[in-house]
C-alpha cells in the first residue's frame, strides 16, 4: 500500500496580507491526521498566475496528494483552475450539473446571472466534479501523473462539506482505514530542554508512536501520536510509550490532554479538605482569576486581597511597618507575612502570596523581574515556604510567569502531602 503524503495549498492574497487566517489548512490537517494521513507541507500563495504555477509544480514534485483551497470563484483573480491547466495542458470545461444549479439559484433569487458566474461551474476534462451542497462552485478531483489533486472552494463551510463527504472517506479507504490517535502529556517544574535531555534516546529511536516535545503557554508538553489499524491498537502503543516516559520524568507530569494545573490543584484541595486564599501584589489578581475559572472553586477558595499599594499591605494585611521599612515590600519577610496574614484574615488553611517588580523600573534597589512567592500552611503548624525568583520578559510576561511558578510551587507542595 502506497503511503499518502499530502500537501495543502491555500490560495488568496488576503491570506498573505493577514486579512483572514488560514483556518482551512488547519482544519484539513486535523481531518487528515485523524485518518492517519501525513501532511508534510502547508503553502499559502497569492492570486498571481506565475506564482500559482510555480507552487503547483513544486507540490507535483514532492507530494502524491494535493488539496487546494480557494481560487474557484467568479472573478478574474480566481486563478486556481487556470494555473493548473497551464501547468498540465488539461482542458477546462463547463460542468452541466453545477451550471444548472447556479442558474436555478439566480432564478430563485429573481436576479440576473452575470456572465462571470459561469466561471464557477467548471472542471477539467479529466477527473470529475465534487458536489458542493452549500455554495456554487463544485470541488474538483483530477489525477495527474501519479498525483491526486483536489480543488476546493475557499469558503470554509463549502470546503468542509466537500472534504467531509468526497475527500476524507476516499483517502481513508486508500490509506487502509488507518487511524491516528494522540495523547498530550503535561509537565510542570521542568523546562523543555531538560525534559528533552532526559528523553533524548527515546526521541531519537521514535518510530510509532512519535514523541514530540512542545513548549506551550502554560505548560511543557509531550505529544505522543500513534498510527494503527484500530483505535484500540493505537492507544495500546501510546500507553507503552507513555509508561517509558513517565518512568523517567513522571514526577513532573500533572495530567494529560485538556487537564489544567488549576484543575489538578482543585482536586488536591477538595480531597484534603483544605482551603486557600491569596495575597497578590505584582500579579494583581491573576492567580485568583485562574483559580476561580475552575467550577466549584468556591468550595476551597476563600478569596484574595490585591495589595498593590504599600498602604494596603500595612493597613489591610497588617504587615508590620518595620518590615516594610527595613526589609522592603519586595522581600522574603514581606512575602511570608502576606501569605500568613491572608490565610488568617480569610480563615483559610493555606495562604499564598506574590510580591515583586514587574517593571518598568527597579524598586528598592532590586532589579525588574525580582519576585518572591510564599506559601503558608496553617494546618501544618504554620509552616512557611518561600522562594525568590528573577524572571525575564516584559511586564505582563513577568506577571504571567509568576503565577505559573506559584501554581508549580503549590502543586509540588500539595502533591508531597497527598
Amino acid at each position: 500500500m502506497k503511503q499518502i503524503n499530502a500537501e495543502v495549498i491555500a490560495v488568496g492574497t488576503e491570506l498573505l496580507l493577514g486579512q483572514i487566517a488560514n483556518t482551512n489548512a488547519q482544519w484539513l490537517s486535523e481531518q487528515l491526521t485523524n485518518i492517519g494521513v501525513n501532511t508534510y507541507y502547508h503553502t499559502v500563495v497569492g492570486d498571481n498566475m506565475d506564482r500559482l504555477i510555480a507552487t503547483f509544480e513544486q507540490a507535483q514534485s514532492r507530494s502524491n496528494t494535493v488539496i487546494v483551497t480557494g481560487g474557484l470563484g467568479p472573478t478574474e483573480d480566481d486563478l486556481s483552475r487556470e494555473a493548473f491547466a497551464q501547468m498540465t495542458g488539461l482542458e477546462i470545461i463547463e460542468e452541466p450539473v453545477a451550471m444548472k444549479k447556479i442558474k436555478e439559484f439566480f432564478h430563485a433569487q429573481g436576479s440576473e446571472m452575470t456572465p462571470n458566474n459561469r466561471r464557477q461551474a467548471r472542471k477539467f476534462n479529466l477527473g470529475h466534479a465534487l458536489e458542493n451542497k452549500v455554495g456554487m462552485a463544485p470541488g474538483i478531483f483530477v489525477p495527474y501523473e501519479n498525483v491526486n489533486w483536489y480543488f476546493l472552494p475557499g469558503v470554509p463551510g463549502e470546503m468542509k462539506q466537500i472534504a467531509r463527504e468526497s475527500i476524507i472517506p476516499t483517502l481513508n479507504l486508500s490509506n487502509g482505514n488507518q487511524i491516528m490517535t494522540s495523547t498530550v502529556l503535561k509537565f510542570i517544574g521542568i523546562g523543555e530542554s531538560k525534559l528533552e535531555h532526559e528523553l533524548q534516546d527515546l526521541i531519537q529511536k521514535q518510530t510509532n508512536p512519535t514523541i514530540a516535545p512542545l513548549a506551550q503557554k502554560d505548560a511543557v508538553t509531550i505529544r505522543l501520536t500513534a498510527k494503527a489499524a484500530t483505535l484500540a491498537l493505537g492507544k495500546k502503543q501510546i500507553e507503552e510509550s507513555k509508561a517509558a516516559i513517565l518512568a523517567r520524568v513522571g514526577d513532573y507530569c500533572f495530567g494529560e490532554n485538556d487537564v489544567t494545573i488549576e484543575q489538578v490543584l482543585a482536586s488536591f484541595l477538595e480531597e484534603s479538605g483544605q482551603s486557600i486564599a491569596a495575597a497578590e501584589s505584582l500579579t494583581g489578581g491573576l492567580f485568583s482569576s485562574k483559580i476561580v475559572a475552575v467550577p466549584k472553586s468556591s468550595s476551597y477558595f476563600k478569596g484574595s486581597i490585591v495589595c498593590y499599594d504599600t498602604a494596603v499591605k500595612e493597613n489591610v494585611l497588617h504587615i508590620p511597618k518595620e518590615v516594610l521599612e527595613n526589609e522592603g515590600t519586595v522581600s522574603t519577610a514581606c512575602a511570608e507575612y502576606m501569605a500568613k496574614n491572608v490565610a488568617q484574615l480569610l480563615n483559610s488553611s493555606i495562604g499564598i502570596s506574590f510580591t515583586g517588580i514587574a517593571g518598568p523600573d527597579a524598586v528598592e534597589g532590586k532589579p525588574v523581574g525580582t519576585v518572591y512567592i510564599s506559601i503558608y500552611d496553617q494546618d501544618d503548624g504554620g509552616r512557611t515556604y518561600t522562594e525568590k525568583f528573577v524572571f525575564r520578559g516584559d511586564r505582563n510576561q513577568i506577571r504571567h510567569r509568576s503565577v505559573l511558578k506559584g501554581y508549580e510551587l503549590l502543586y509540588m507542595y500539595l502533591k508531597s502531602k497527598n
